[in-house]
Parts: C-alpha cells; sequence; structure tokens
C-alpha cells in the first residue's frame, strides 16, 4: 500500500455550467458534486486525510456539507486563492511538515476509480511525479488565427486528468518556483517540468471526465444510476 494525502480543489466558479452558483453543490441523484468526490477519496484505504480547498466565501456553506456527511477520514477546510494554481499552494502550504506523497485532484472529477488512484500511487512513488492522462482519440488541428497550421500527430498526445501525484517536496517548491517568479502554468505538472523534472504518464479512463457543461451533468448522473431516468436540469 502506498499512503497519499488528497488535496481536492472546490474554489472555483464553474461558470461554463451556467447554473448560478458552485457547480460543486449541484446535486447529482439527490447528493452535491463534491460529496460525491470526497466519497471516493473516503473510501480508498491508501489515502490517508484530505484537504478540501474552497472559496473562502463558502466556506461555511461547505463545512455544513462536511459536518453533515459521514467521512471515516479528516478533511480539513482550506481557504482558496483566486486562481487555481493560487488555490493548490493553498492547500500545499497548510499540509507544512508532511513528507509522503501528495495527490491534486479536481473537485469537479467524481468517477476516478479506485485502480487508477493505485496505479498512481505505485507511478509516483516510483518516479516523484506522475499524472492520469487518456490518448487523444480525435484529429486535433493547430490553428492560428482561424488558419490550419498543422494537424498534430494524435499518437504522441495524451489528455490529462486529475489526480496528478507528486512527492510533497517537489510539488511544494515547484509551485513556490512559479509563485516568485509570477508563472501561471497550465497544470501542476507543467510546472513540475518546468523545474527539469520528469512526469510518469498513467492511463487513467475515459470516465474519469471533468464535469463542466450541463452535458457533462447528464453524463454524471447516468453514471452514477443508470437505471433510473436522468433528472431535469
Amino acid at each position: 500500500m502506498r499512503s497519499y494525502h488528497a488535496i481536492v480543489l472546490a474554489a472555483g466558479q464553474g461558470k461554463r455550467m451556467k447554473a448560478g452558483e458552485n457547480k460543486q453543490f449541484i446535486k447529482i441523484r439527490n447528493k452535491p458534486l463534491i460529496i460525491h468526490t470526497l466519497e471516493l477519496f473516503n473510501r480508498d484505504s491508501w489515502c490517508t486525510s484530505i484537504s478540501l480547498v474552497v472559496n473562502p466565501k463558502e466556506e461555511e456553506r461547505i463545512r455544513d456539507l462536511i459536518n453533515n456527511t459521514a467521512f471515516q477520514k479528516n478533511v480539513q477546510i482550506v481557504k482558496g486563492g483566486k486562481e487555481r494554481q493560487q488555490s493548490v499552494f493553498e492547500g500545499l502550504k497548510s499540509m507544512e511538515g508532511y513528507s509522503g506523497m501528495v495527490f491534486i485532484h479536481d473537485g469537479a472529477r467524481p468517477f476516478v476509480s479506485l485502480d487508477s488512484l493505485h496505479e498512481l500511487a505505485e507511478a509516483t512513488f516510483t518516479h516523484q511525479a506522475a499524472l492520469l492522462a487518456v490518448p487523444v482519440t480525435d484529429t486535433i488541428k493547430q490553428v492560428k488565427n482561424n488558419k490550419l497550421l498543422e494537424t498534430l500527430d494524435r499518437s504522441t498526445l495524451w489528455a490529462a486528468q486529475t489526480p496528478q501525484g507528486f512527492h510533497y517536496d517537489m510539488i511544494f517548491k515547484a509551485h513556490q518556483l512559479a509563485d516568485e517568479q509570477n508563472y501561471t502554468g497550465t497544470d501542476d505538472a507543467s510546472l513540475v517540468e518546468r523545474t527539469g523534472q520528469q512526469v510518469e504518464i498513467v492511463q487513467g479512463s475515459y470516465d474519469n471526465i471533468k464535469i463542466t457543461t450541463p452535458e457533462d451533468l447528464k453524463r454524471a448522473q447516468a453514471f452514477i444510476d443508470p437505471e433510473e431516468p436522468e433528472e431535469k436540469i
């Protein structure tokens, strides 16, 4: 068993969902999205504890949800920043003194499997940095100013997912350097890459969707209970 601490990000507003509130509060089968995500880490015996990074304005509402849900693991509430990268850094800073592995995960991805979590943990333990990803299935066109520049070789392209796993010292230093240099990366792995460290790819699942749009929400409802009719959104 490879133990890890999970940082779950729930501070974003999810404007593309057009729900009028943080998408983490949207209910799927009568349960808020963020609770579905937290429950998957609560079920994983390899996960020792959880940091939930939230919008400070929503802290009380999130805390009420946590208190009304039976979690065996400790869920620490951390106040996030204005942007995702800042929120991750706040989560990392809250773990001062930790020396193990940390998984960084989007709260809007409730369907990652235990097998994927464990494969990621093994890869992170061995390589110090790893992420879940899936091969790109569509043909990708590189375009600038509405003009086609190149058709990319999709055999070399992977779509990054979360969780992304790191040894704590490595990812903390990568975020600290980015903060000092006012650099914003596309994900946490990109911050590690720019320090010269390699990041291992672990093939994930196409079911590990990030719920971003109303269409994604319909898929999520079907994943959780395909036998029930879909709720109206």
